[in-house]
């Protein structure tokens, strides 16, 4: 299926009119609808709805079937705070099951979404329908100063949805450029607060990784209330993972709570519909081999294999833009079957002196240091000679952040001189000094 995703217009997920439409147990269901009134002591049609985040005439079906089997009782009362509603309470037959159901699992609250219904809404949101513009890529990296033909590497790529490896010396932007890829992008995606497969309960929705763009309200007092989509989702900007050194193999799988008996959903499938960056790949302790073997399948089928506690292994959606950056040559830690694997291969390299200076600019400025002909002189013509000429996208805020310490410290405004050059740049490098045995 191939159809493009304009700013804000991904498709919602369609709110459920049955029980039928839910596509779940329906002992699940029941046994949720339990545990939630216990858990949260509610009693109110409309509290079970929010509470389960289901339309109320759902919520109201499944009220009807726990009271004819005698789990449910209406308690007679009318809750004057919730608009007249009839009170619901459970009956000791209630109770016992929800207990029992508690052993099983103490999952409560949100239904989750059937995982063939998400794989539905991933489709309809898919990274790789988003078309990314020069003009949206050039906005998002505003921040930058990169040359063109990095952007006409860097943008096809990002619109493929596709995994990029950006290789390069340390220091030169690839985090920041990492970041403006996630910033371009611009519009939200539905994530689903749980998803369930073979009866097992997957929690998603991580509100450390995804940020939460508005709540729906609806009218409490309204017998009709009106939800523009499932808020067994949540709507979110595309969400971004960024790793590290501290990536392990085990992070990828999924992780089982044994004392909730549910699952919390892997670091790649909280990032569908979104980024997962691996940052400075090689610094981990696994070889960076094996990590990207890991990413075989995913990157060549779109899709991931997970395993239950049982061994039972099941397919996930994976619909992610992998972004991997390393400081070391491609050649030095990937053999040539995994770098076919990767579909963007892009260097990042320092800049040329005049971006360099740009960019000096730009930060003196941000920073407040006012800039001097001669320090600069003395930094192009003496100091960089004794590198090669070789500049990176980071020395500029570490030269200038030196010479304000050294202001502050001595106590006078902020300046820009030869000797403050000097002083800044003796702690940029860590000279060569023969080892004492």
């Amino acid at each position: 299926m191939n159809m493009q995703v304009t700013r804000g217009g991904v498709q919602p997920p369609p709110p459920p009119s049955t029980i039928e439409d839910m596509r779940l147990p329906v002992v699940m269901m029941r046994d949720i609808l339990l545990k939630t009134m216990f858990r949260k002591n509610i009693d109110t049609v409309s509290e079970i709805s929010e509470a389960i985040c289901l339309p109320r005439a759902v919520s109201q079906e499944l009220v009807d079937m726990a009271r004819e089997q005698r789990l449910l009782e209406a308690t007679g009362t009318l809750n004057a705070n919730s608009g007249n509603e009839m009170g619901y309470q459970l009956t000791d037959a209630g109770k016992a099951r929800a207990h029992d159901a508690l052993t099983q699992s103490e999952y409560f609250g949100a239904m989750p979404v059937p995982l063939s219904v998400y794989r539905e809404q991933v489709m309809r949101q898919s990274i790789r329908n988003i078309q990314i513009t020069r003009r949206e890529l050039t906005d998002a990296m505003g921040h930058l100063v990169l040359p063109d033909s990095l952007l006409d590497h860097l943008g096809p790529a990002v619109s493929a949805g596709r995994s990029i490896l950006m290789y390069g010396p340390p220091g030169n932007g690839k985090s920041s450029i990492s970041n403006g890829i996630r910033d371009a992008m611009g519009d939200r995606i539905y994530v689903p607060r749980a998803i369930e497969y073979a009866g097992q309960v997957i929690t998603v929705y991580d509100p450390i990784v995804h940020s939460k763009a508005e709540t729906e309200t609806d009218d409490p007092n309204s017998l009709r209330r009106r939800r523009t989509f499932d808020t067994r989702y949540v709507r979110c900007e595309r969400p971004t993972v960024i790793t590290g050194g501290e990536l392990t193999l085990d992070m990828l799988d999924l992780v089982y709570n044994p004392t909730a008996r549910t699952y919390q959903a892997p670091l790649q499938l909280k990032a569908t519909g979104g980024i997962f960056i691996v940052d400075d790949l090689g610094r981990q302790v696994e070889p960076p081999q094996n990590l990207v073997n890991r990413w075989i399948v995913p990157l060549e089928e779109s899709k991931d294999i997970l395993a239950l506690q049982s061994g039972e292994k099941f397919e996930v959606p994976f619909d992610t833009l992998a972004i991997f950056s390393t400081n070391f040559h491609p050649n030095a830690i990937f053999d040539q079957a995994a770098l076919r694997r990767i579909f963007y291969k892009i260097k990042i390299d320092g800049p040329c002196q005049a971006d360099f200076l740009k960019i000096f600019a730009m930060v003196a400025k941000k920073k407040g240091m006012p800039l001097s002909e001669a320090a600069l002189v003395h930094l192009l013509k003496k100091k960089y000679p004794a590198i090669n000429n070789v500049y990176a996208n980071y020395q500029p805020v570490f030269l200038i952040d030196q010479m304000i310490s050294i202001c502050q410290f001595e106590g006078i405004e902020y300046q820009m001189t030869p000797e403050l050059i000097d002083r800044a740049w003796a702690n940029m490098f860590v000279k060569d000094e023969e080892i004492v045995r």
